[in-house]
């Protein structure tokens, strides 16, 4: 019987096992997207969630991951907006934009600020069980979409001045889009965690259907041939209330995004934990116009060590 159970201390350990699962006990099933390899009802955990981004040479995604998470706190459905990040967005869009796209669902649903809802419910009664964000809707099955929810709920539970985290996925695509999920995913747990002043705890992801679509099993077995990687986490999160911070990050990214740089913007009040990451979205577009030489001049500006591999494997290969 495959092993449904994956734990590691970091996403890389996590996705190994997985990725090895998959390839060794999956079974073959044929969606509306494509022939993939499947596991059914697993469970994966990562004790530290800042060991959130992978370290290999194929899915090292730091960019695209924090670039995705800006369109979810963007509460964004926009097409345009996430296949700057992410090109491929497009075959999963109802013309201009992204049915199931999660920052609505999250920020704005039926008028409803879940994020902000489950602060205020964890701050008055800290065991509470009900702090539940929903994304899967029973409405998105009524109409054909090229995209809905893979996830279907986001569940923190504080406990001993720490939030845990629980996923849980009705389909997860293991090799492109667990990576990114789990960044984002991750991000918003210490973003909660933050707003409530206690640490992060562990997370857990609940998969229906863990799985590689046909044309990544060779990818994945080049993942799994590149060995163990050395995974350091993200620095900590900086203490007291995130919301300012990810205002200057929102205005930041939007600025890079449509006019291409920073001009007249200051980051001088702001923490270098978040300064790293708006620099990081300036390397994407730097990359993008072909702008080596400011590449390495924010390279050298970075606070954080963790991100230089990124930065220079982006070197290695603009554009």
């Amino acid at each position: 019987m495959a092993d449904s159970y994956f734990l590691g201390q970091t996403l890389d350990d996590v996705m190994r096992h997985a990725f090895k699962a998959i390839l060794s006990d999956g079974q073959h099933i044929t969606p509306s997207k494509g022939g993939a390899t499947e596991l059914q009802g697993v469970l994966l955990e990562i004790a530290d969630p800042r060991a959130r981004l992978s370290r290999t040479e194929t899915r090292g995604k730091p960019f695209s991951c924090l670039g995705e998470l800006c369109w979810y706190l963007a509460q964004s459905n926009e097409l345009g907006f996430i296949s700057y990040y992410l090109p491929d967005y497009h075959l999963y869009a109802d013309g201009d934009i992204i049915f199931g796209a999660y920052g609505p669902r999250l920020f704005n649903w039926n008028g409803l600020d879940q994020v902000r809802n489950v602060i205020n419910l964890l701050k008055a009664k800290k065991d509470s069980r009900q702090a539940v964000m929903q994304l899967f809707d029973a409405r998105d099955i009524l109409e054909r979409h090229n995209d809905v929810p893979c996830t279907c709920t986001l569940q923190f539970l504080l406990r001993n001045e720490k939030l845990h985290m629980f996923t849980c996925m009705r389909s997860n695509d293991a090799y492109l889009g667990m990576p990114h999920d789990i960044f984002a995913f991750t991000m918003l747990q210490e973003i909660v965690a933050r707003s409530l002043s206690v640490e992060l705890g562990t997370y857990k992801q609940a998969v229906g259907s863990l799985h590689i679509y046909d044309d990544r099993l060779e990818d994945a077995n080049q993942y799994l041939r590149e060995g163990w990687q050395s995974t350091t986490s993200m620095p900590p999160m900086p203490d007291g209330d995130p919301w300012a911070a990810i205002k200057s990050l929102m205005e930041a990214e939007s600025a890079l995004r449509k006019a291409g740089s920073l001009a007249g913007m200051s980051m001088a009040e702001l923490d270098p934990y978040w300064k790293d990451l708006i620099r990081l979205l300036d390397i994407l577009r730097c990359s993008k116009d072909g702008k080596v030489d400011r590449i390495r001049t924010l390279r050298d500006e970075m606070d954080s060590d963790v991100y230089r591999p990124f930065i220079e494997q982006r070197l290695r290969s603009p554009g």
